[in-house]
Parts: structure tokens; sequence; C-alpha cells
């Protein structure tokens, strides 16, 4: 299935939107691209949110129509997430696995933390800079469990399977051998990048360890359950919008054409807003105290 993406509102403005499409219309990410490209094989589509080295922090929104992706707000402002040294921006590929949820009201029992309410987040490891809105085949080679705060939110990594490395890379030993310095770079970003907004130092389960393969992929089964769940209105969804175009059964469904005329209600593209120069300022930061300093 070939998607492209529709962008609606002005860029690095809280109203800017991108929306999925296939061909027939306007799809939602969260709900309408399957989880699995090839089951068999267990590869997984993937819905890239945030490309590599950059800073805007842009998401499946959860609550609006088609759930487009759409940058997360702060204090009124569309949000940058800090270049905490060494990193700059995302340090891969960013995004979700769809047709997931990491249910709020479940207790993981390896984690101790209820889930975060959102899809599951994918961490793509290959050579390419994706593109905000792509839909890339990944191949699940492992997971970290952040525990952001207070809540249980997976970090499932894996790799695009068209990258020249992927057929060397199943599992987590193969990342270090064929990625060195990544797993640890991913623990310390995750630990540290809010600590320039105030917050404490993330912390995360079984003691920053990435798990492997076979663990991650129980885990992306059972997220893919709770999401089923929530589109065949089994469970409460407490504001999540689980309408669609493709899920046979589903009473949340709608038409191409209704999705089309709710895209078409949303501002038509318009010139992207300059971005402040302050996204761009390196933190220096101290996470035995939390402090920073910044340049």
């Amino acid at each position: 299935m070939a998607y492209s993406v529709i962008e609606r509102g002005t860029p690095n403005s809280i109203d800017y939107r991108v929306y999925i499409k296939d061909q027939n219309g306007p799809v939602s990410p969260l709900h309408d691209i399957p989880l699995f490209a090839d089951a068999g094989k267990k590869i997984c589509n993937m819905v890239v949110e945030v490309p590599r080295w950059t800073n805007a922090k842009m998401e499946i929104t959860m609550k609006e129509t088609l759930n487009p992706i759409k940058q997360d707000v702060k204090k009124g402002k569309p949000r940058f997430v800090a270049n905490c040294f060494p990193h700059h921006g995302y340090i891969w590929n960013y995004g979700a696995l769809p047709q997931t949820w990491e249910n709020p009201e479940h207790l993981d029992d390896g984690t101790g933390c209820k889930g975060d309410n959102d899809p599951i987040d994918a961490l793509e490891i290959g050579y390419k800079i994706a593109k905000r809105g792509e839909i890339l085949q990944v191949k699940v080679l492992g997971t970290l469990a952040l525990i952001d705060e207070g809540e249980t939110d997976w970090k499932i990594i894996v790799i695009d399977t068209n990258d020249p490395l992927a057929e060397q890379v199943n599992d987590i030993a193969d990342i270090e051998k064929h990625f060195p310095g990544i797993l640890k770079a991913s623990v310390e970003w995750f630990k540290i990048y809010k600590i320039p907004d105030g917050k404490p130092e993330n912390q995360f389960a079984f003691n920053g360890e990435a798990k492997p393969a076979a663990f991650a992929q129980n885990v992306v089964e059972e997220v893919h359950k709770f999401w089923k769940q929530l589109v065949n209105k089994e469970i409460d969804a407490k504001g999540i919008s689980c309408v669609n175009t493709t899920i046979e059964g589903s009473p949340f469904k709608i038409t191409s054409s209704d999705a089309m005329e709710i895209v078409n209600k949303t501002p038509p593209l318009s010139t992207p807003l300059p971005i402040d120069p302050l996204v761009q300022k390196m933190y220096f930061v101290r996470t035995n105290d939390c402090k920073h300093s910044k340049l």
C-alpha cells in the first residue's frame, strides 16, 4: 500500500497538521495503517513523526478526527525539544507503530507502571533520514523501557528493511556490533532531554538494559491487542478518536469522502512561520543534580 501526506495549516504553528492518505483518500495513521506489513516475517509499518536531527516534537494526535500528525504545544507555542550536548534534535527517525495503544489502565508487570495512552514509539536507526509522515517497513530489534513521569513508555528499536544493514541486524547484539554506541546514546538522550525544561531526569525499567527482539515483539503484540479493544469499542476511549475508513465492523468507520470533507474543513497549507533561533541552543546537562547551562 502506498501512502502520501496532505499538509494543512501553517508549518511551525499550532494549526499545522499532516494527514495521511492512501489511494482512496485520507486515513487515520493510528487506525487504518496495518501494524504488520508482512505478518509472517513480523515486518511492521512505522509512521515517521520526527525525522532524525530535527527538533519539532511532532506526534500523532489522539483526540482529533483521523489522528493527524501535529506539533506538541507548550505554553501556547509549538514545542521543540532541546539540544542536549552532544545530541542535536532527535538522534533517530522517531515515530510510532500503527494499530497500537499503551493502555493507561494496564499496569505492566515488568515496569511496574501503567501505559502512557499513546501508540507505541519506534526508534528507526538506519542510515536514511526519513520524511515526516513517511510510512516505513521496519524490523523489530529490541526495546527500551522508559519511565516517563511515572508512565511506561516503550521505545521499540527498529531498522528500515531497505537499509543496507537490515539483513545483518536482527537483535540487540547485532545493534551493538553494527551501530556501536547508539543504545547508550539512546538511554542518555531520553534521560536528559526534559532537563532543560526544568523537569527531573527520566528513569528506565530494567536499569536501562535493552530487551531483545523476542521480548519487544511480545510488547508490540500486547499493545496491538489493547488497540483492538479500543477501536472495537470494548473499552472506554476517554476522548481518543477512533474514526477510521477501513476497519470492517468498527462502529467508528466512515467513508473516504467523509474523511476528505473533514480534511478540507481545516486551514489550507500556507507559508511556514520562522523558527525561533533559540531552538538551536545547545544545553550542557549535569545529570547528577539536574543543573544545566546553555550557549
